[in-house]
């Protein structure tokens, strides 16, 4: 039998990255939730997701060619797809512009849409072995302003040649919100980058997919001609407790050397012999049996962490527990902040030894929620800086509250009111109001708005912003 702590040390040395900017994915992480499979098929030009569930890491698998294979065999038509990604969290220079350039274009009077005009052409003249200007991005949507036939010739003749090679080409944009540090500026780049998705649909072999944050989906945005046909190819990069299970398993079986293998008879230990695991390409496979709750996968992590979140089975189920206090505003968990739970939860267990009988001690799985937040909110700063400096003066306040008392700790540590916040990147997009305010942390699913009126925060904000609640999981010291 293998030992407690071995499969502690197992799960902590898994394949757990818990944030991609852009890196290539190892195989064995891969693992694709039916909603993604509509997401990543090339009709879906409009995809939404929140921080953390996998735009980066989708845009980073399908730029790579062992990894985009992989993706193919379950969605077939992706096996003769060329992607081109055309912006992203890791700058590359001769692909597009980043943030400063696109200013400097900007600032010189170049529409965002001819920017994009000139993303695509570049890519494109290399299929045909051409070449367009490229001595600068000033210089390339020049020349696509001052050649507009030749333009058309290029993209024609690009589309006919993957006609002939029985290939699509898939422009692929992520990290949007990088674009630029003032929100008008940024729905204008984000506008215009969606005509150009809406444009590249009347080519028979060309295709856009555009990741976008839902704070990102303004009506400005779509503000445009046409745009209900890109709106109705809109999917979500959203994620069921299974998934969130499923994905956590693929990684642990590929866990390196013996720790696999101690995971991988672990997982033997509970399926019948007709389920077994496989290996392709490199990666460990999970069985299709562990794909969905019942009847083993909820055993499984049973195996792990036991049916109780206590003494008694009125605390919860750690099977459901763990998934659901990881849930944003909208209900949604991420698989970047359950994965960081369950490893500091694992990580922590060690301290139990042999004197409990689970791998997962329930207690340490509350303090994985605990380091999952702080995770989360350290991330949040990142992306949007103003959030944890509004945050800051609810420090201690127990929730849910009025919001007339949140309200008041705002008006008193900012006195010149909401426009005065200060970020080093897009600040809130409403920020004429503390009421504007509220309302962009309830879009980004850090506050809810409660029934009787009262404000709300899921613990995976709650936690790490230090905010307290009667009988809920403490903030950390």
């Amino acid at each position: 039998m293998t030992s407690l702590q071995a499969v502690r040390q197992a799960i902590v040395a898994a394949p757990f990255e818990l944030d991609n900017k852009g890196e290539v994915p190892r195989p064995g992480t891969l693992y694709i939730p039916p909603a993604h499979r509509k997401a990543l098929s090339r009709e879906s030009v409009l995809v939404i997701g929140a921080r953390g569930v996998g735009k980066s890491f989708w845009t980073a698998a399908l730029n790579n060619d062992g990894l985009r294979e992989q993706i193919g065999g379950s969605i077939k038509e992706l096996a003769n797809t060329v992607i081109f990604v055309g912006y992203a969290a890791q700058p590359k220079r001769l692909a597009y512009p980043d943030k400063e350039t696109f200013k400097g274009l900007l600032d010189n009077g170049c529409e965002p849409y001819t920017v994009w005009r000139a993303v695509v052409i570049r890519r494109l003249a290399a299929i045909i072995e051409e070449a367009v200007v490229q001595d600068s991005w000033a210089a390339s949507v020049q020349w696509v302003e001052e050649n507009p036939e030749e333009f058309s010739r290029i993209v024609e003749a690009a589309n006919e040649k993957l006609a002939e090679r029985n290939q699509f080409g898939l422009f692929v944009f992520d990290a949007l919100d990088r674009t630029s540090d003032d929100w008008d500026t940024m729905n204008h780049i984000v506008r215009d980058l969606l005509r150009i998705a809406l444009w590249l649909r009347d080519f028979s072999h060309l295709r856009a997919k555009v990741f976008l944050r839902p704070d990102q989906m303004e009506r400005t945005v779509t503000s445009f001609v046409d745009a209900s046909k890109i709106l109705a190819t809109r999917a979500d990069l959203t994620w069921e407790r299974q998934d969130l299970h499923a994905m956590m398993w693929q990684r642990l079986i590929n866990a390196p050397g013996e720790h696999g293998e101690c995971l991988r008879s672990l997982i033997t230990s509970v399926l019948p012999p007709t389920e077994k695991l496989s290996a392709e390409g490199g990666a460990w496979l999970l069985p299709r049996a562990l794909n969905s709750e019942a009847p083993y996968q909820r055993r499984l992590f049973e195996a792990l962490a036991g049916d109780k979140m206590g003494k008694d089975a009125r605390r919860g189920v750690p099977y459901v527990w763990s998934v659901s206090h990881l849930a944003d505003g909208h209900g949604w968990t991420s698989p970047r902040s359950f994965l960081a739970a369950i490893s500091a939860a694992a990580e922590d267990s060690q301290r139990y030894g042999d004197q409990h009988a689970l791998a997962l001690h329930y207690e340490s799985i509350k303090r994985g929620i605990q380091k999952a937040s702080q995770i989360r909110v350290e991330q949040v700063a990142e992306d949007d800086p103003w959030v944890p400096e509004v945050m800051l003066p609810l420090e201690g306040t127990n929730v849910p509250c009025e919001y007339e008392a949140m309200r008041t700790a705002w008006e008193a540590a900012f006195p010149n009111g909401a426009g005065s916040i200060t970020t080093t990147h897009l600040p809130p997009q409403h920020a004429g109001s503390w009421d504007g305010v509220r309302n962009d942390l309830e879009r980004l699913g850090i506050l809810v708005n409660r029934k009787d009126g009262r404000i709300d925060m899921p613990d995976l904000y709650r936690v790490g912003f230090g905010l307290g609640r009667k009988g809920g999981v403490k903030p950390r010291n």
